[in-house]
């Protein structure tokens, strides 16, 4: 019932709340601490290749080679950040997540790794005005609400010429029948459901550039769904040593319908680069 409860209201209390019981799952299943989808391409072998590979095209896309202030807005347990710091030294990055658990999970790690962990909200950053010239939201601002102050603080705490790079699963076209058809897919994607046609027109009506924009949907959603498919006798068995049976069904049957949702487009994953 409390699952059902975090899922309807999705406030930023519900959302701590659905990833401190959820994320385990996320970690059983890939044996890593990321939390995202993955992109996966021929060469991918795990969900976790496919984790690190959706960081490093992040990470591609954002310059990192050219950026000292990083900014990961939504950062879980700061997986990607280790990943950038451990290929760009000389950058610094500060990892902003409103969850203290997770935060406390990566503390001993950032320490060693150099890296500041902030506990705060994503639509009011305790950061100071123009003093990073990355942000990235790395699949975290489909849970930002409302959408419109986060990209208000990006563009407040954006270096001018700065870049902020946003992953976001979203729905494919802004209509009320889209979100009727992704069905159970709604408990385990627990966010806004934000459409293209919103995050495009937000980021630009707050004055950033939309430089590029990819669409990564059949990398990301169909694999993961075949991988979970495929491998559902081992996942459930390692799920069900820690949550009861329920939940293993309403994830499989959630990776069903993702899989439908992604062959008939009602979903799509994007990641847009956008400039101040």
């Amino acid at each position: 019932m409390d699952v059902i409860l975090w899922t309807l209201r999705r406030g930023e209390g519900d959302i701590v709340n659905m990833y401190n019981y959820l994320s385990e799952l996320m970690q059983i299943s890939t044996g890593r601490n990321f939390l995202n989808f993955g992109y996966w391409d021929n060469t991918t072998k795990s969900p976790a290749d496919a984790q690190t590979n959706l960081c490093n095209i992040v990470g591609d896309m954002a310059e990192l080679e050219k950026a000292r202030h990083v900014l990961d807005v939504g950062s879980g347990f700061s997986e990607p950040a280790f990943l950038w710091k451990k290929a760009h030294p000389n950058i610094t990055i500060t990892c902003v997540n409103i969850n203290p658990n997770q935060l406390k999970f990566a503390n001993i790690q950032a320490n060693i790794s150099e890296i500041n962990l902030v506990n705060a909200t994503a639509v009011k950053i305790p950061i100071s005005d123009e003093s990073c010239d990355r942000i990235i939201a790395l699949e975290s601002a489909q849970h930002f609400r409302p959408i419109e102050d986060f990209i208000s603080e990006t563009r407040r705490i954006l270096k001018k010429g700065g870049t902020a790079i946003f992953a976001i699963p979203v729905l494919s076209k802004p209509s009320k029948f889209s979100i009727l058809k992704i069905g159970i897919l709604k408990l385990t994607w627990s966010s806004e459901h934000y459409d293209m046609d919103t995050i495009k027109k937000t980021i630009q009506g707050m004055g950033l550039n939309i430089t590029e924009i990819k669409l990564v949907g059949s990398n990301v959603y169909l694999p993961l769904a075949e991988y979970y498919i495929q491998n559902h006798q081992f996942l459930r068995s390692e799920i069900l040593k820690r949550y009861p049976s329920y939940v293993e069904t309403i994830l499989f049957k959630s990776m069903l319908k993702m899989k439908q949702a992604a062959a008939d487009h009602t979903i799509e994953y994007v990641l847009i680069k956008c400039t101040k």
